[in-house]
């Protein structure tokens, strides 16, 4: 699994720490750290909260080219 930089990207953008995303959708920051760097492929309904939460849509953050 690739990197998701794109999150970190967006997280950054709204100077949210990985803790502060983690909280604000219900996992650990261990859990972020791990989607960032791709070693853990989180569920749909995770990947809904972290685009909701970072204000952006599924194709923006987790669509593999």
């Amino acid at each position: 699994m690739p990197k998701n930089l794109r999150i970190k990207s967006a997280r950054a953008a709204l100077d949210l720490s990985q803790k502060d995303l983690a909280e604000a959708v219900g996992v650990t920051r261990q859990t972020i750290n791990a989607i960032e760097k791709g070693d853990y492929n989180p569920t749909i309904n995770l990947c809904i909260r972290i685009c909701k939460t970072l204000g952006k849509t599924l194709d923006e953050l987790f669509w593999e080219e």
